[in-house]
């Protein structure tokens, strides 16, 4: 307790004195005010994510230490410009594919300690993908170079796709050469060595989109042919007898 230095206390007013007393100095006449740490900012749980843990999928940064995560489906920062998650600002996937996706990043620090696991998206419920099928203005054969017909159901609808890269502990990205949902064919993997002998692409580039292949390889994923950053833990016939295709 801070104690006066001057003066007698009155002892009428001796209680509140000592209340006083531990927030003032006497001496100076300077008030002491209690500082209140500023809380977290307040999470939102919407109904939307509700769902994914009724499902029960999981919240891979609470199962991958260090991995991080930048949900750009919640925020117009993609190729549609358009936020179809509201206030989703976490990763979720099926149980088995997160541990799997753990190994990755295992490995990855194995390789680099300085490097991490940046996640943009993970399990994309149905109605969000029928939303995106919808509004995307683009002929079909263009259209499901992108987005899966809804119909047939996408590993990202099952919890078993993702969609990621590599970048430092800081949160900076390394340089594939084109940026994540970037729709132009320099991040087709299938053209990877045209571009470089174009000079469009680095080698640098190249190897970094190898790391990243290499990385997720030693956890049972794969990539596809026309997008650097999406990996399949199963083939679709596979993750529909393991799992419901979240609505």
């Amino acid at each position: 307790m801070l104690q006066a230095c001057s003066g007698e206390k009155n002892t009428e007013n001796s209680s509140n004195n000592d209340i006083i007393d531990t927030l003032s100095t006497v001496e100076t006449g300077t008030i002491i005010t209690e500082i209140i740490p500023e809380s977290d900012p307040i999470y939102i749980m919407d109904t939307l994510e509700q769902r994914l843990i009724d499902s029960g999928l999981v919240n891979i940064e609470a199962i991958i230490p260090g991995i991080l995560t930048d949900v750009r489906y919640s925020d117009t920062n993609n190729f549609m410009k358009t936020d179809v998650y509201g206030h989703l600002n976490r990763v979720y996937l099926q149980p088995s594919v997160a541990e799997d996706l753990k190994k990755c990043q295992a490995k990855l620090k194995e390789i680099d300690s300085s490097l991490t696991l940046l996640v943009y998206d993970g399990v994309r419920p149905r109605s969000v993908q029928q939303f995106m099928w919808d509004i995307l203005d683009m002929p079909i054969g263009e259209k499901v170079k992108f987005v899966s017909n809804p119909k047939n159901g996408s590993l990202h609808n099952y919890g078993a796709a993702v969609d990621l890269t590599i970048a430092y502990t800081n949160g900076v990205v390394l340089d594939m050469g084109a940026g994540y949902d970037d729709i132009r064919k320099i991040a087709y993997p299938r053209h990877e060595a045209a571009y470089l002998d174009s000079g469009m692409l680095s080698q640098q580039q190249i190897d970094n989109r190898g790391l990243l292949r290499d990385v997720m390889r030693s956890g049972g994923f794969w990539g596809i042919q026309t997008e650097w950053w999406h990996f399949n833990r199963y083939s679709r016939d596979k993750a529909k007898g393991l799992f419901n295709i979240v609505e």
